[in-house]
């Protein structure tokens, strides 16, 4: 019963971040103003108890879609949903606990998320500017993981903090590629199905309850400006 009401609560929230996306996506878009639609492709990183810290070992693949509306020069407003791999095994690890452990795993990992950026170089779509600009963002999101093995009855969702840096760039009216790296903060300690409470006594079968799972994300993307028409 109590996992019945996990699973419609966590349901119920998965569909209200999403409506909230699409509202933010509708009022900005009846606005007029200029948007962009992108889609990006990357690597999905891990750190936590077989990967104290990120390696690139164990970078997976990911993609992600994206909508961004640009209010001003210097803020930029994102929505974006991505998707990919996550994982990592004790077998590489320098540690003779984590080699005896030889624990691993590998789960799909899914997310939502609105940031917004702060454009430092007040990025401008101007028709023959030369427009590049780093940027920092951050904002809250939704993730979901599937883990290939799954030892204990556990949540599989989280709400995460994503931030981070990035560049972009504008190649050629109304073209745009970006250079991108962010964290996802989680609330959950189960990425990869070592977490909470010990199972056993069995001390090569457990975490450390202490250090907390987070990915990561870095990306390529490209992404076309739509432009207000404006008739004479």
């Amino acid at each position: 019963m109590k996992s019945l009401f996990s699973n419609r609560i966590d349901k119920y929230l998965l569909r209200l971040f999403v409506a909230g996306i699409y509202f933010f996506v509708s009022v900005n878009s009846s606005k007029a103003q200029k948007i962009e639609l992108g889609a990006g492709i990357g690597g999905f990183n891990y750190k936590g108890d077989i990967s104290p810290s990120q390696r690139l070992r164990f970078v997976k693949p990911g993609g992600s879609l994206f909508f961004r509306f640009n209010p001003t020069q210097a803020l930029s407003l994102r929505a974006e949903v991505a998707g990919g791999i996550i994982g990592a095994a004790d077998k590489h690890s320098k540690d003779p606990f984590q080699v005896a452990r030889n624990k691993s795993f590998r789960s799909g990992i899914f997310e939502g998320s609105a940031v917004a950026e702060y454009n430092f170089l007040n990025f401008q779509e101007r028709r023959f500017a030369v427009n590049w600009s780093p940027y920092l963002f951050g904002g809250v999101g939704y993730s979901r993981f599937n883990p290939q093995t799954k030892t204990s009855d556990y949540k599989t969702s989280s709400f995460i903090l994503p931030y981070g840096v990035g560049i972009k760039y504008q190649i050629r009216r109304p073209w745009n590629i970006g250079l991108e790296y962010g964290a996802r903060k989680t609330f959950t300690d189960y990425l990869d199905d070592l977490g909470g409470k010990p199972v056993n006594t069995d001390k090569l079968q457990q975490g450390d309850p202490s250090l907390k799972d987070n990915y990561y994300y870095i990306r390529l993307s490209v992404s076309y400006t739509f432009y207000k028409i404006v008739c004479p």
